[in-house]
């Protein structure tokens, strides 16, 4: 890992939930992004340069909500000053150096029409596997061991952005076991995320190094 990360855990509770107006996607893309420093400048924004941060939503649940992050800057310790509290460690620069990890990850899986250009989403849970394990060594730099593969979860979201144009976003939480064939593009995914929908809590490597006799 060549820059320092982070990884931290937002904790909010109702009451933060409900003044945060945490609704859809994109209100918990609002307040995650709230919490770091706005390091790029609006050329680099539309260049589509990556904003430092993924995240993945754990959900909400009557007590509250909680959001795990991997940035490349630390965050504010609470949202808007006064709501929630974001526990915050820096990661080790050991951490990637392991062969094998369990993993799970909440993808938006997805291509592009070539006539059309429109992206067109993965619709059963065998065509998401067969998209994750075709990119999973040449894209990330890891390969997906099929045996303990699974789609667990399959949605598909619609919610308006600050421009209020209407997003569709499909989401596919994945886990299982992956082992790093080079880990220079496996450094980067997990510092960037993998695919696409990632200012939207898609992509966030949640991993846990394992021992190899798992693969």
């Amino acid at each position: 890992m060549k820059k320092m990360m982070f990884a931290s855990v937002l904790n909010l509770d109702r009451k933060a939930v409900n003044h945060l107006k945490i609704k859809d996607p994109y209100a918990v893309h609002r307040v995650v992004y709230s919490l770091f420093d706005d390091v790029r400048s609006s050329n680099e924004k539309k260049a589509a340069r990556q904003s430092g941060i993924v995240y993945a939503d754990q959900g909400g649940t009557f007590y509250g909500r909680q959001i795990l992050m991997v940035s490349d800057r630390m965050p504010a310790s609470q949202v808007e000053g006064r709501y929630g509290s974001v526990e915050t460690k820096k990661i080790d620069s050991a951490f990637l150096d392991h062969k094998t990890y369990r993993f799970k990850v909440i993808m938006n899986p997805c291509i592009r029409d070539n006539k059309t250009r429109r992206l067109i989403p993965m619709k059963t849970r065998d065509a998401v596997m067969k998209w994750f394990m075709d990119r999973s060594e040449k894209s990330w730099g890891f390969s997906a061991n099929n045996r303990h593969l699974q789609v667990n979860k399959m949605d598909v979201l619609q919610f308006k952005n600050k421009n209020h144009h209407l997003i569709t976003l499909s989401k596919a939480t994945m886990e299982g076991v992956i082992q790093v064939v080079d880990k220079e593009k496996f450094s980067t995914a997990f510092q960037q995320g993998i695919g696409r929908g990632r200012a939207f809590g898609c992509g966030l490597l949640q991993i846990v190094p394992q021992s190899n006799n798992l693969f």
